[in-house]
């Protein structure tokens, strides 16, 4: 399917006016990561992650699922192209829970050109996803609606970092340098399918929300964010799998990229399974 404008303004519930200017891509980029959440259920259920554009556009916006980085700033480009942005995918090197040094290119975000300054516009982080697009900068300290961003150096390379309890923490490293369609393909497939991928072993999920919360869920436990405070709650499979469409706004009901409560069900056993070995 080819994109739709309409539809992908709808699946995300902005109603305004759009031009490629800083005002539509701030709030493209909060409103698309408040309808559409970051999750790796496909990877533990053994379907193929696509990086084909008409496929992402069919799971993400008519299918009314979520994704991981690849299929989340792969969508995102393809709407700020729509628009008219001059925008281009990047990869980058996790940092988290990993030395300031070179991981493998895992991560995909886009690289956004707008009246002479350059700007990155990530949706697809997981939960520290970015909220809105950081200028790229090394300067400043930038804030978003979910928190505090700077950019810093390491060589060539620019690292993201967040502000957390008081400290900043690194989150991944990346240049400037062109990613071209290969590039994607072979990235997506190693972070799906390579045996010592997190996302092989753990589900997976984020959403962030316009009040300026998050709520995340890493295997049965689920996190609600707030500003102040963080609460933690633990929930059975069959609570688990009503949380999907209930506190994450996933459709579960699509004949082809929907999920049945046996197939999650399953799913899980297995990944506790795993687990217990």
């Amino acid at each position: 399917m080819h994109f739709s404008r309409e539809a992908y303004l709808a699946r995300i519930g902005y109603q305004g006016e759009v031009a490629a200017d800083l005002a539509t891509l701030k709030a493209l980029h909060l409103h698309h990561c408040c309808a559409i959440a970051f999750e790796n259920l496909d990877v533990l259920l053994g379907r193929e992650i696509s990086v084909d554009p008409g496929q992402i556009f069919s799971k993400l916006v008519t299918a009314g699922r979520g994704g991981y980085c690849y299929e989340q700033n792969g969508l995102f480009e393809q709407a700020l192209a729509d628009i008219g942005f001059e925008v281009r995918g990047l990869n980058a090197r996790v940092l988290v829970s990993q030395p300031l040094d070179m991981p493998g290119r895992t991560h995909r975000l886009n690289l956004v050109e707008l009246n002479g300054s350059r700007w990155i516009a990530d949706v697809g982080f997981g939960g520290a996803t970015l909220t809105a697009p950081l200028r790229l900068d090394d300067t400043t300290i930038q804030a978003t609606p979910h928190g505090r961003y700077r950019l810093g150096r390491s060589g060539a390379d620019f690292v993201l970092f967040v502000a957390c309890g008081g400290q900043w923490h690194a989150q991944y490293r990346f240049d400037t340098t062109r990613l071209y369609p290969a590039d994607d393909e072979m990235a997506n497939f190693y972070t799906a399918n390579w045996p010592g991928s997190h996302f092989r072993h753990h589900l997976l999920l984020a959403l962030q929300h316009h009040n300026g919360e998050r709520t995340g869920a890493v295997n049965q436990r689920i996190t609600r964010h707030t500003p102040r405070e963080s609460q933690q709650q633990q929930l059975d499979n069959n609570a688990l799998y009503d949380a999907l469409s209930g506190r994450f706004g996933l459709r579960l009901d699509d004949p082809h990229y929907g999920i049945s409560r046996e197939a999650f069900l399953a799913m899980m056993a297995r990944l506790e399974a795993k687990a217990a070995r």
